[in-house]
Order: structure tokens, then C-alpha cells, then sequence
């Protein structure tokens, strides 16, 4: 091989002059995706259908008529298929390069948001809320805006990189207010402190003054506030929560279906306790997991969650695109909040908020709209083991010490606030 000398015109790289085979492309995939996580997110799936298949009876025998009676296994057969259509669906975003990740988000936050001004007009109400809609298949909006929100604010707030003067902080809190306002309306007052705290965690990681956040949980803690004394569904949950009601008392009822199986579990399908809990194989499927499994087996469940959410900031420890980071940090703080507020439910230190355990509980659109978070999630965090980073990303904005690799100084990056 000839030296290289500046000025002097190279040849081009070689160029396939034909597309990659799927083959080809997969082999790419796996090689890039982070195997880890996607083991974490395939196990949990997989105990979760065990899960289902645990709680389908009470369901089934509570939903069962004179007219028709429900196989007791009903709701686990179509959750395989439901997490059949997922896991699909999260590979094959999981697949896409990380700018049309970026798009697809984009595109799904703003078709959300169009679909969530339609609830109200011609939506389907179910237990005294309107949020689904039924177009071809009954789907609720609020479920799919999440990440899409959470992708397209990271992306106005990594316009700062371009332009620091811009009001990034600002614009994407304009962005957001649009369908939190139309989620509070359904009711839905869990998916609205889920969209606001993810929102928040994102401009926490964007760099803006600790004056401008200390304002803004300020304003949250007196829209709470406000929120009691103005929205009575809250109103009546809270108030159940606090001191007990006769009308939403099914969060004492899992509380003690939870711990029914002490640490060790009842064994699977010798429940009791779950005959009587509403939604056992949705909202309150942790409670089933307590009396059949046991409180050890719980215990790991939130352990898996913890492992996801802290694979994915190890993996933006490094990370030199500041969407990349914002968007990763964001996801996984919309999956780990979401468990983290069921199982708060669960064990009576949340008020009900009509919430689903992601990748574990029973679901459709859910189910779907859970796994679509995930693909993008390793869309985003997905890198090619032949890079060496040479930026600390999320190192930087955390504090940590410069660090050494053979003997030199690692490169860090400044982001303007």
C-alpha cells in the first residue's frame, strides 16, 4: 500500500453496489443491538405470560355469564398472541437506524395527538372513562403518544447543540402540554403524571438551571393541588386512598391478595385470595404474582425492571449524540415509571391509577404499544462494537472524574445549559 499523502485524491471507499440481504442486515442487528437488554426485556415477557396464565381464571370466571362461559386459560391464549405481535414489532423497530427511529417517533407523536382529539367525539368509554378508540381494533391513544412524546421532545431539546440561545426548554414544554391536557380530559390522571415526569427527566438531562426546575416543581406540586380540589375522579381516589371507601376499595383488596403468599408463594393455581381482585390479569397482576410466587419472586420482578433502566444509562454513560442520550434516558424513564407506579398500586402506596405492569401484564394495544417502546429503546441505544467512543455523555452531566485508557486523558464534551 501506497503512504498517505494530505492533498493527494484517495479512492473511494467500496461501495456494495447492491442493498444488504435481510440476512445480511440481521446479522448487522445483532451484532449492534445491545443482547443484554433485549435478554432482560425477552425474560421478563416470558414470565409475564406465566403471569397471565396465573390470574386468567379469576378473570375469566368474573367476566363469565349464564350466556357464555370463558375458558379459565381465555385471556392467556390471546395474550401469546398479542406478545406474538409485539415481539414482532419490537424487532423490527429495533432494526431501524437511529434517525428514522427519530422520525417514526416523531410521526407517532403527531398522529397520537390527532387520534386524542377524536376520544372525546367519537371514542369508546369503558368503567367511566373515554380513552379508547375502535379503528379496526379498539387502542387507546395515550398508550402509543407516550414514547412518541418522549422521542420528539428529546429532539427539540438537542436543537440546543445547534443553537444554544434557542428556547428549547420552552418550546418543548408548549409541545407537551397539548396532549397532556388531552389525556387529563378522558380521565387520565396516571398517564398524565407519567408524560409530565418523563418530560422532566428529559430536560433534567438537557441541562436546564436548577432555578427553572426548582419553578417547575413548584407548578407541579400546585397543579396537583389544584387537580384535587377541580377533578373529582382524583378527588375520589385520593380521598380512597387516604382513608378507605366502600367505591374504589380494590387497592386494599390487592394489597392483601399480594401478600396472602407470604414469602414463598401459594404454588401456581392454588390462589384464593385473586378470585375476588378486579383486573388480575391487567392492572393487578403483581398481587397474583404475590400469592401464587411469593413476595422472593416479586422482589426479583422489580429487580429485572431495575437492571433494564440501569442497562440503559450504562449504555449513555458514553454516548456522544445528545438526542441518542435524551431519548434513551427518556424511555427508560417512561418503562421503569410505568412499573414503578403499578407496583406502587399494588402494595396500597399509590392511589389506583388503571395502569398496566409493562411486558408483564395482559393487554392489546398495550401490549403492542409496550413493545413499541422497547424497540425504539434499542433502535436508539444500539451501537457498533468497532467504535471507540471518545465522549463521556451522560458521565459529564452526572459529575464523574475524568477517567484514563492507556495512559490518556479521555475527551469530554460540555453541554451548553
Amino acid at each position: 500500500m501506497q503512504p498517505y499523502v494530505p492533498g493527494q485524491r484517495r479512492r473511494p471507499a467500496y461501495v456494495p453496489s447492491q442493498k444488504l440481504s435481510r440476512i445480511s442486515r440481521l446479522r448487522i442487528w445483532w451484532r449492534e443491538v445491545d443482547r443484554v437488554l433485549l435478554a432482560l426485556i425477552l425474560a421478563l415477557m416470558v414470565f409475564g405470560a406465566v403471569a397471565v396464565a396465573a390470574g386468567s381464571p379469576a378473570s375469566a370466571d368474573r367476566l363469565s355469564t349464564t350466556a357464555e362461559t370463558l375458558d379459565p386459560l381465555y385471556f392467556f391464549y390471546r395474550h401469546l398472541a398479542w406478545q406474538a405481535v409485539g415481539i414482532a414489532t419490537m424487532i423490527g423497530v429495533s432494526m431501524l437506524e437511529r434517525d428514522n427511529a427519530r422520525r417514526l417517533g416523531i410521526v407517532l407523536a403527531v398522529v397520537m395527538t390527532f387520534f386524542l382529539f377524536l376520544v372525546p367525539i367519537i371514542g369508546t368509554e369503558v368503567n367511566g372513562a373515554r380513552r379508547w378508540l375502535t379503528i379496526g381494533m379498539r387502542f387507546q391513544p395515550s398508550e402509543f403518544v407516550n414514547p412518541g412524546f418522549a422521542i420528539f421532545t428529546a429532539w427539540i431539546l438537542s436543537w440546543r447543540v445547534r443553537d444554544p440561545n434557542l428556547p428549547v426548554v420552552a418550546l418543548s414544554g408548549i409541545a407537551i402540554g397539548i396532549p397532556v391536557l388531552l389525556i387529563l380530559m378522558q380521565p387520565n390522571l396516571g398517564g398524565t403524571i407519567l408524560l409530565i415526569g418523563v418530560w422532566f427527566v428529559s430536560i433534567l438531562l438537557a441541562g436546564a438551571p436548577i432555578k427553572r426546575l426548582g419553578i417547575l416543581a413548584g407548578a407541579g406540586v400546585a397543579a396537583l393541588t389544584a387537580t384535587y380540589f377541580l377533578y373529582d375522579n382524583a378527588r375520589h381516589r385520593i380521598d380512597s386512598f387516604m382513608g378507605g371507601g366502600t367505591a374504589f376499595d380494590q387497592v386494599d383488596l390487592a394489597e392483601r391478595t399480594l401478600l396472602a403468599g407470604g414469602w414463598t408463594g401459594s404454588g401456581y393455581g392454588l390462589g384464593i385470595r385473586k378470585m375476588n381482585l378486579p383486573e388480575a390479569h391487567t392492572d393487578y397482576i403483581f398481587s397474583v404474582i404475590g400469592e401464587e410466587f411469593g413476595l422472593i419472586v416479586c422482589g426479583i420482578v422489580v429487580l429485572v425492571y431495575l437492571a433494564i433502566v440501569t442497562r440503559v444509562l450504562m449504555k449513555l454513560i458514553d454516548e456522544e449524540d445528545l438526542f441518542a442520550l435524551l431519548a434513551g434516558a427518556a424511555l427508560a424513564a417512561l418503562l421503569g415509571g410505568q412499573a414503578f407506579i403499578n407496583i406502587l398500586v399494588n402494595l396500597q402506596l399509590f392511589p389506583s391509577k388503571g395502569m398496566t405492569l409493562p411486558l408483564v401484564s395482559y393487554g392489546g394495544s398495550s401490549t403492542i404499544a409496550t413493545c413499541l417502546t422497547v424497540g425504539l429503546l434499542l433502535a436508539i441505544t444500539k451501537r457498533n462494537p468497532f467504535l471507540r467512543r471518545e465522549t463521556r455523555g451522560l458521565a459529564d452531566l452526572i459529575g464523574w472524574q475524568e477517567r484514563r485508557e492507556r495512559g490518556e486523558t479521555v475527551l469530554r464534551r460540555e453541554i451548553v445549559p
